[in-house]
C-alpha cells in the first residue's frame, strides 16, 4: 500500500512509498482504511525533531476512515464503521484515568515506541507511526480504543480534524481556561488550532476576541470565524491598550509553542488573568519567569494537552456545536491535496497560507 514516510529526523520532505504494509494486527486491535487526514503543525515538528518521534515513520495524527477487521477481543466495533482516531486513548485504568484526567494517559505514548508499520519482503525495516498512529498512510492497525464510531453525518474530512486540532482548540478554550462571558481574550498564533481556541472563546460569550498572528490571511481568517479584531504581533501593545484600557486580557491563548511567545502571552495577560499555553514545544526551549511576578502578579498558567478534558465527551460537544451551527468546522479546510502531493501540503503549511490542508487517502 502507499505511505508517506519521513526516513531521518530533520528532512523537510516526505517520500512516498508504494510497498508499506500496516502490522500488527492481532487481538484487541483494527484495522483502519483511512479516507481523510488533516495535516497539524504537529507532524512538521516531529519531523523537525522538536516532538520527539521514532524513524523511520509514517507522519498524520487527525484521521479518519472506515474500520476494514478487527481482531479478537474488539467489541463495540465493526468491519464497515466509521471512526476517527483518537491518538491519544485512554487506557481506563492508570491513575490518570481514575482522576478524570485521561488526557494525561500514557497509553498513547506507550503505543508510539512499537513499530506498526514495515517495507514488503522478508526482513523489511520497521516503520514507526507518529504517536502510535500514521494517518497518512492507505491503511494503519491501531488499538481498538483509538478507533473512535462518528455519526453518519459527519463527513471524513470534519471528522478528521475533530481527531486532533478543532479538539485541541476547542478544549483550550472550554475545558482548560474556561473562558467565561464578557471575559477579553487574545489568541497568540492563528492557525487552525489557534481558529479553534477562538470559536471556543465565542461559544463561550467572550466579549473581544483579539486574534495575533504574522500572516495577513490568517488574521483574515480569525475575523471570520469570530475574532473581533486581528492584529500583527507588533500590533499587540497598541490593542491591549485599546481594549483593556492597558491592563491585560482575562485569557491569553499561546498557540506557537515558543517560549519567547510564552513569554509575551504572559506579559499580555492581566494581573490575576489566565495563560493557556497550547502550542507544543521543545523539551530544551524554557520559559523564564521570576519568583516575584510569579508570587506577585498571580496569574494563572495553564498548560493544555488535547484540549485538556475527556476527549470522547470532547469530540461529543464538538459534533454538538458543529450541528448546530455554532462552529464552522469546513471553512477550517482551505486547501485539499491526494496523498502523491503531500510535500505541497507541508509547503502550504510552512508558509501559513493554509489553516488546515485535507489530504485525500
Amino acid at each position: 500500500m502507499r505511505a508517506a514516510v519521513l526516513h531521518e529526523t530533520g528532512q523537510d520532505k516526505l517520500e512516498v512509498l508504494d510497498d508499506i504494509e500496516a502490522v500488527g494486527f492481532g487481538p484487541g486491535k483494527v484495522r483502519l482504511r483511512i479516507r481523510a487526514t488533516g495535516l497539524c503543525h504537529s507532524d512538521l515538528s516531529a519531523m523537525s525533531g522538536v516532538l520527539p518521534q521514532p524513524v523511520p515513520f509514517v507522519p498524520g495524527h487527525e484521521g479518519a476512515g472506515e474500520i476494514v477487521e478487527i481482531g479478537d477481543g474488539v467489541t463495540g466495533l465493526n468491519p464497515g464503521d466509521r471512526v476517527l482516531v483518537c491518538w491519544l486513548p485512554a487506557c481506563g485504568g492508570c491513575p490518570s484515568c481514575k482522576r478524570g484526567q485521561t488526557q494525561l494517559c500514557l497509553t498513547g505514548f506507550m503505543n508510539a515506541g512499537t513499530a506498526n508499520f514495515k517495507r514488503a519482503g522478508d526482513g523489511a525495516d520497521q516503520v514507526f507511526g507518529m504517536a502510535g498512529t500514521g494517518t497518512f498512510a492507505e491503511e494503519v492497525v491501531l488499538p481498538a480504543s483509538c478507533a473512535v464510531p462518528i455519526p453518519d453525518d459527519v463527513p471524513y474530512d470534519i471528522a478528521a480534524l475533530i481527531g486532533c486540532g478543532v479538539t485541541t482548540g476547542l478544549g483550550a478554550a472550554l475545558n482548560t481556561a474556561r473562558v467565561e462571558a464578557g471575559s477579553s481574550v487574545a489568541v497568540i498564533g492563528c492557525g487552525g488550532v489557534g481558529i479553534s481556541v477562538v470559536q471556543g472563546a465565542r461559544a463561550a460569550g467572550a466579549a473581544h476576541i483579539v486574534a495575533v498572528d504574522p500572516v495577513t490571511s490568517r488574521r483574515e481568517a480569525a475575523l471570520r470565524f469570530g475574532a473581533s479584531e486581528a492584529v500583527a504581533p507588533e500590533g499587540l501593545d497598541d490593542v491591549k491598550n485599546s481594549v483593556t484600557a492597558g491592563e491585560g486580557f482575562d485569557y491569553v491563548f499561546e498557540v506557537v509553542g515558543k517560549s519567547a511567545t510564552a513569554r509575551r502571552a504572559y506579559e499580555t495577560t492581566r494581573r490575576g488573568g489566565t495563560l493557556c499555553v497550547v502550542g507544543a514545544g521543545a523539551v530544551d526551549d524554557f520559559l523564564q519567569l521570576s519568583m516575584f511576578e510569579l508570587f506577585f502578579d498571580e496569574k494563572r498558567i495553564l498548560p493544555s494537552l488535547y484540549g485538556g478534558g475527556d476527549v470522547l465527551r470532547s469530540y461529543e460537544r464538538t459534533i454538538a456545536l458543529w450541528r448546530a451551527g455554532r462552529i464552522d468546522l469546513a471553512g477550517l479546510i482551505t486547501h485539499r491535496v491526494r496523498l502523491g502531493e503531500i510535500n505541497d501540503a507541508l509547503d502550504q503549511m510552512r508558509t501559513g497560507e493554509a489553516l488546515r490542508t485535507c489530504i485525500e487517502i
